[in-house]
């Protein structure tokens, strides 16, 4: 069964494999004990440490282990900003980062702080310059992904790492899709990862924090991993991440190479094969396993469930595969389509023969799902009259049936007239907008509705 969501959690490596269940027998006992045990355990964890710190492009001494990446996460934005509190209490990042990163922006807002989200274009990325125009007096910390989980785009991190540099601001770099692949170039101050991104165990985390920046770990002092990840070491799976990490990268080029001819297939054949499909995130610029599209009149959730019946494991940003009905934080702040959408990640060592399958299951089911749900084949004939404004009630209905009902009706209005969408599914705020660009429509905008809901209105002009 083929296994397309890499981007969530890799596939075990078999050097993890095997570094695991070797040092099980070897790294049991506490390395800060001076008996052999202790010291042989101490060998193994200091190894690892230089082998994970020659592969991130720091000092042994400036990273330690965590118990995941999102711990790595919230200790790098907690003490960073508590070594800096002098300084300001202002919090820069991406409308796109990883949910770790808006939890502990969130959080920080609560305790009195400020949090300024960088907007994104439409691949995904942040523009160098107005990132760098967001780093005002009283900054303390800013956040930048290196590359996005969703829709693969990478970021300008070493323009505004030197952005960062002349502002006196430290950046902390979000590594955990990228650092797989290759180290992040530019003058970052803070990094952090997590191994099962790459091929490690599950419940490893890695933090970096470069000589020179003002850190003070939050919570109870410990004296373990420089107090900054209390608790004993997971040796084991510490050195399973590590011998997984420098694995995958000598064969990240070659690797990188092959997948990124995969994925172009994917990129190219989807739009020709599905009718209404939007290829999402930068088309060069971005990760070489990752490729993300959004299917029109298309519910996310059966899509996927059609697509495991099939034999295929991807993933999916869409509002109707989440239990908070609200489509993905990224497709919303990238303003494109979110229904229907499927993000694939391939694993390394995906045989090609896997990917053609995928393309040839593909436009079925996505047809058959579309049929379900009473989508139109086609957009509508002009109509030889017509009523000059028409009102859709959505009301209750989840997307995509908002813009399925929009596109049944749209021809029933003469060019020049509207088609004013009832409906209360937050999703329809993104998903009718990206319909009129995808089919040369305007999208008039948006007020409140009587009935109760948000009243959409489109003009037909084509």
């Amino acid at each position: 069964m083929p296994y397309f969501d890499a981007a969530s959690a890799a596939p075990l490596h078999p050097v993890a494999r095997q570094a695991l269940l070797a040092s099980l027998d070897e790294g049991w006992a506490d390395p800060a004990r001076l008996y052999r045990e202790g010291r042989r355990a101490r060998l193994l964890l200091d190894a690892a440490r230089e082998a994970a710190a020659e592969a991130v492009g720091c000092r042994p001494d400036e990273l330690v282990f965590t118990p995941s990446g999102t711990r790595a996460v919230h200790a790098g934005i907690s003490g960073a900003l508590a070594g800096r509190r002098r300084v300001g209490t202002g919090l820069v990042v991406s409308a796109v980062e990883h949910s770790s990163v808006l939890h502990a922006g969130e959080r920080h807002a609560a305790a009195g702080g400020t949090v300024t989200e960088v907007p994104v274009g439409r691949s995904g990325a942040v523009d160098a310059e107005v990132f760098a125009r967001a780093l005002e007096a009283g900054t303390a910390l800013a956040c930048l992904q290196s590359a996005n989980h969703e829709v693969g785009t990478e970021q300008p991190v070493a323009e505004v790492a030197e952005a960062c540099r002349a502002a006196g601001v430290p950046l902390l770099v979000d590594a955990a899709q990228s650092l797989g692949w290759g180290p992040v170039a530019g003058g970052w101050s803070l990094l952090a990862a997590s191994a099962h991104k790459w091929g490690g165990p599950a419940g490893v985390g890695l933090l970096a924090v470069r000589k020179g920046v003002r850190f003070a770990p939050q919570g109870p002092a410990d004296e373990r991993e420089s107090g900054r990840a209390p608790g004993f070491e997971n040796l084991p799976a510490i050195v399973a991440a590590a011998a997984s990490l420098r694995a995958v990268r000598a064969e990240a080029a070659a690797e990188a190479t092959r997948l990124r001819g995969l994925v172009d297939r994917i990129r190219a054949r989807v739009p020709e094969l599905v009718p209404d499909v939007e290829v999402v995130g930068d088309p060069v610029a971005r990760l070489p396993h990752l490729v993300t599209f959004s299917c029109l009149y298309v519910d996310g959730e059966t899509l996927l469930h059609e697509l495991d019946r099939e034999g295929f494991s991807v993933s999916s940003g869409s509002s109707c595969t989440s239990s908070t009905l609200t489509p993905s934080h990224v497709l919303r702040a990238m303003g494109v389509l979110s229904e229907g959408n499927v993000r694939v990640s391939l694993p390394a060592g995906t045989p090609a023969e896997d990917v053609d399958r995928f393309l040839d299951v593909l436009p079925g089911v996505v047809a058959q799902v579309r049929e379900r749900l009473g989508a139109p084949a086609a957009p509508a004939a002009a109509p030889a009259a017509g009523t000059g404004a028409l009102v859709v009630d959505a009301l209750g209905r989840r997307c995509p049936i908002p813009v399925i009902e929009l596109a049944k009706v749209i021809g029933n209005v003469p060019v020049g007239g509207t088609v004013t969408v009832l409906a209360d599914d937050a999703a329809a705020r993104l998903d009718i907008p990206a319909w009129c660009e995808m089919r040369g429509q305007e999208y008039v905008g948006e007020e409140p509705s009587e009935r109760g809901g948000v009243a959409y209105v489109v003009r037909r002009v084509a």
